[in-house]
Formats: structure tokens, sequence, C-alpha cells
């Protein structure tokens, strides 16, 4: 069986690497990543190199009236932004926001990790399956006198089971083939959050460096190369039929076979409940451009129920949502949990909705999307 990925909003699946600001310059609208054992070779035939090597060495990012030569001539590839207006966004940002996540790639080109969409459908399983009573259990757990470590493990093996019993075994996802980089791009995001104006009433803010601004261009900017929409990975998708056997299914206790049609089924009421936060969220905050991107990401749900496929909020910038099970569970009971966890203490005690912010791509200098949403079609 084939799978296909097919890019709804920009995506980034990264492995953890990104180009530093004296790895690129850039020039006419795009981040030039310079080949830098070409310029070594170059500098080592003249009385340049120290300067250069200074430079590196010394400098947040490369001067380009110095070096802006290397940025024409000698770039190993080029990534244009996905619009002029990120340019003077760029030249206006801290030098801690210019460092690029890029998607991961071979020599090849980039291409999709199996393992990211295995990891995203193993939790929309979990979601799918979960008891109402789970996140109670959970917090009385936490209660006692020695918390325990993984407070959410048993949750989880009870959904979809652990070792030799995980019903995740039954499917296999390989990485998908390379694909061509022309239609990557560097995206502008800022991260958006909520004020408070009085009882259920919100106002819209943008994170900057220790404070929160109402404005849009105060917004700490950060950068990343991203699959646009329309950018498709194709892979091998494998069932096991030996495991998904009546016979071998009630040793390990599985009450009904682990196939493509189940996982991508549990996908959509995953992607379901995502989607119904995220549009309160963008009727919050007024932001009306990405209310109709949600809204045209639910449509997009409605079409892939009916013609057997699915949606995904996967990679880097999908946020909380995406990686909780529990969105949709007694809100009281999973806010007391996450109260107790010194990471969201703070965001909890607050009695602002959470997660209050949001990672937001800008198309053409306005907030437009949220990112790593795809659809899944396995064939």
């Amino acid at each position: 069986m084939k799978y296909r990925v097919t890019v709804l909003t920009p995506t980034l699946v990264g492995d953890g690497t990104k180009l530093s600001p004296i790895d690129y310059m850039v020039w006419r609208d795009q981040v030039n990543v310079l080949d830098q054992n070409r310029i070594f070779r170059l500098l080592s035939k003249g009385p340049r190199l120290e300067e250069y090597l200074t430079q590196l060495r010394k400098a947040t990012t490369l001067d380009f009236a110095s070096w802006g030569g290397f940025a024409q001539n000698f770039a190993g590839r080029r990534i244009p932004f996905e619009d002029a207006s990120c340019t003077p966004n760029w030249n206006n940002a801290p030098v801690e926001s210019l460092h690029i996540p890029g998607f991961v790639s071979g020599n090849a080109g980039p291409f999709l990790p199996g393992a990211a969409l295995k990891g995203a459908l193993r939790t929309a399983a979990v979601f799918a399956h979960a008891k109402p009573s789970a996140i109670r259990d959970i917090a009385n757990q936490m209660t006692g006198d020695r918390a325990p470590r993984h407070p959410a493990e048993q949750f989880e093996q009870q959904t979809v089971g652990s070792g030799g019993s995980d019903r995740m075994r039954a499917v296999s996802i390989t990485d998908s083939a390379n694909t061509s980089r022309d239609a990557f791009r560097v995206f502008m995001l800022r991260s958006s959050t909520l004020v408070a104006k009085g009882p259920d009433q919100y106002s819209l803010g943008w994170k900057q460096a220790g404070r929160t601004s109402t404005r849009t261009e105060d917004g700490t900017p950060t950068f990343a190369e991203m699959a646009s929409p329309g950018v498709v990975f194709e892979g091998d998708w494998r069932e096991n039929a030996f495991l998904n056997g009546e016979e071998v299914r009630k040793s390990l206790r599985w009450n009904r076979p682990v196939t493509a049609a189940t996982l991508l089924d549990a996908a959509n009421q995953y992607a379901a409940k995502q989607l119904e936060i995220h549009a309160k969220y963008a009727e919050w905050t007024g932001l009306e451009t990405l209310r109709a991107s949600v809204a045209d990401l639910q449509k997009r749900l409605e079409a892939a129920r009916n013609n057997g496929s699915a949606l995904l909020a996967i990679g880097w910038g999908a946020g909380f949502l995406s990686k909780s099970a529990a969105i949709g569970m007694d809100d009281a009971e999973h806010r007391k949990v996450l109260g107790m966890l010194p990471y969201f203490e703070r965001a909890i005690r607050s009695g602002l909705p959470f997660p209050k912010t949001r990672r937001v791509v800008f198309l053409k200098n306005k907030p437009a999307a949220l990112p790593g949403w795809v659809e899944l079609t396995v064939a």
C-alpha cells in the first residue's frame, strides 16, 4: 500500500538543525545558504581568509558590504522568502530570531519521516479510545504523597498498549521519497496570545521578548524553511496481517484490527476537536484571515471523512493541541492536572484558556494560517 501526504498549510518537519545567521546571507528576497568549503578554498589563495574567519568567530551576522558577493556567487542553495515583505522584517528582527530551522533532507532532497506520521496517528488513537474518566484518574494519582514520574503512561498503555501488545506495531510507515525543493520557502511566523479584557472576553496580543504587544509589527518574528501548500510526499504503508489475525488479536487483547481505516478515523476525530478549539481561538482574537483558514480546514475535514482520508497536524509549530490526547476530556480536570506540572503551572494560574498562544504563519505580511496541517491518504 502507498500513502500520500498533501500539505495544506505551511509545514516544517525538521531534524533539529538550524541555519545560523553566519551560514547564510539575505539577498534579493531569498536566503542564500553559503557554501563555506568553497569559500575557504577561494580565500586560502589570498590574504582575506584570516579576516573572514575573524568575522565568523566574532560577528552575529556577516557584513554584507564586505562579503555580499558571496551571497551572489557562492551559495550552495537559495531559498526564496514567501513574500518580499519578509526581507524588511528580517532586517529589523533581533539576531536570536534569525536562526532558521530547515526541513529534514537527504542527499537527494527533502523527505517526510514516517515517524512524524506514526507519532501523530498514535496520539490520535489514544485520543479516540480514551475513557472519559481517564483524566480524573490521572489527577487522583498526582495528589498522593509520591506523584508518578510519568502520570499519563498508564493512560496511554490502556488505549494503545505497550511493548509486544502495542497496537501501533500492526502498521509500519516508511519515510517518504525525496521531493523537489522548488516549492519550499522561508516563511515568517509570530506568536499570538490572549489578553484578558473581562469575564470570558479576550483581545489579541503578540509575543515580544519580555512583554506582550497589541501591535502586530511589534511581535518578534521567527523564520523557518517550510513546505508550501500543495507539496506532496509519498511512501509505503504496510499492515501486519499476522498481528491483525483473530487468534493473535485475542492473545494480545486487541478488540479490533488496526488498519488504515481505523487509524484515519481516529485522526479525523482528533482533528475535529483541534479545529474546534482553534476556531474558538480565532474568534476570540478577531483574526479574520486565520478564522477563514480554520474554516477551510474544517470543510476539508468533512471532505476527507467522505473520501477515506484524514487530516493531521504535524511538525514544528503545530503546538500543544497536536500533542495532547487529553484535549477532549473534562476541561476542569485537565486544567487541574496541568496546574500540577511546573512547566504549565503559571499559565493555568492565569485563568486564561489553555493554551493561550499560537504560532501563526504570515502570508504577504498578514497573519493567515496555523502551521503543520496535512491530508493523509492511504491507497
